[in-house]
């Protein structure tokens, strides 16, 4: 459930204007999710394409092109496509538990360089590629990089008080 607080000043209206710094602040603070909500558009488009499964997946893949008439649901029920899919994620969530330790210790220009840096190991690692458990490796890394900064990223917004 949501909670909203209302500040007045004397007059009963708050003062604050819009400037250019708060719709700098909201868009950079909104790119955190924009890069997750990039990755679940990108992600989901590669795992529906037929080279990509038949070359990584040919279980799902061959379970897509058996029978027509099965759902998508039963097409790609696959332990090994889920932890592909999902390893960004969590390793995203537990990167950035630990990014708020890190950037306290070292600062935060460290901890943007050791995002950065699995990010490109990731992305280097996802496209040489020859089996399943590279691309995942590729994803945990790339789910550091992406924690990483976004934690950097809202610390820098909302420094703590």
């Amino acid at each position: 459930m949501a909670v909203g607080l209302a500040i007045t000043s004397e007059k009963g209206q708050y003062n604050g204007k819009m400037t250019p710094f708060v719709v700098l602040s909201c868009m950079i603070a909104a790119t955190g999710g924009v890069i997750f909500g990039y990755d679940i558009g990108i992600s989901g488009g590669v795992t529906s394409m037929e080279p990509f499964l038949k070359k990584f997946f040919p279980k799902v893949y061959t379970k897509m092109n058996e029978d027509t008439n099965i759902s998508n649901y039963c097409k790609f029920d696959s332990q090994l496509l889920t932890t592909f899919t999902s390893s960004l994620y969590i390793a995203g969530l537990v990167a950035s538990l630990f990014a708020s330790s890190v950037t306290r210790v070292f600062g935060r220009k460290p901890s943007i360089l050791l995002g950065g840096a699995a990010f490109l190991a990731g992305s280097a690692l996802g496209g040489a590629a020859l089996n399943v458990y590279m691309l995942i490796f590729g994803r945990i890394l790339l789910g550091i990089g992406v924690g990483f900064a976004n934690q950097v990223l809202k610390l820098n917004l909302f420094p703590p008080l």
